[in-house]
């Protein structure tokens, strides 16, 4: 059998008609219906991808995706009728792995279900350690600490960490940031990424005037420094 997607829908013919498509693609397929069933569900089947929706009875689908991210990177793909950008944002900030706006075909969402996989997957590093001044990445238990201390990053945080520190020195585009993510680019991406960044500095400790790990080359993008004090 394929990989297990556990959908979280409560609308019964949208459950109904991804649970069909995904099936035939070859995948496994639970749904639940509830948010206050999705936890559960989702630590007893220990799915390889989840299909969330935001609007849920008794537990929205943000608070879902968050508790979630607390103990697990497992991809989250985000379900949802509404189109504003501060939704969409939001979804990503609290670490979903893609979005998809209500109307949308089954058949989209089961190659958004492919190409987030296949992502999760190519994350594997040949080093699963990567180690840039005082800050230590473990892609095999996706942790992060600085100086020691542990970080709590999204799995977005820590993919752009990875990608800044895996070429220490060297300015990165918000663009080829989102290349590095496997990211489609649209309108408000770049945004998003510089919220990113901006987590990222907090949880570091990092100072955006005086940076000691991310600095900013304005006009251009980021770059990590490797820990050295240097100017942003």
């Amino acid at each position: 059998m394929g990989e297990k997607i556990l959908v979280i829908e409560d609308e019964a013919h949208i459950a109904r008609t991804v649970r069909l498509y995904l099936e035939q693609a070859g995948y496994q397929v639970l749904v639940v219906d509830d948010g206050a069933l999705a936890l559960p569900a989702f630590r007893n089947e220990r799915p390889n991808l989840i299909i969330l929706d935001l609007m849920l009875p008794n537990l929205d689908g943000m608070e879902v995706c968050r508790q979630i991210r607390q103990t697990s990177s497992v991809p989250i793909i985000m379900l949802t009728a509404r189109t504003e950008e501060t939704d969409r944002i939001v979804g990503l900030e609290l670490g979903a792995d893609d979005y998809v706006t209500k109307p949308f075909s089954p058949r989209e969402v089961v190659a958004r279900v492919r190409a987030v996989l296949r992502r999760a997957q190519g994350q594997i590093q040949a080093s699963s350690v990567l180690c840039v001044g005082d800050v230590t990445l473990d892609f095999d238990s996706y942790t992060a600490n600085v100086a020691g201390q542990p970080l709590e990053l999204t799995r977005y945080e820590f993919q752009i960490l990875a990608a800044l520190m895996a070429h220490p020195q060297r300015v990165l585009s918000r663009l080829q940031l989102l290349d590095q993510l496997g990211e489609a680019t649209y309108a408000g991406y770049e945004r998003v990424i510089d919220q990113h960044i901006k987590n990222l500095r907090i949880k570091l400790g990092d100072d955006a005037r005086h940076s000691r790990y991310i600095a900013t080359v304005y006009g251009v993008g980021y770059k990590f420094l490797a820990g050295a004090p240097a100017d942003a």
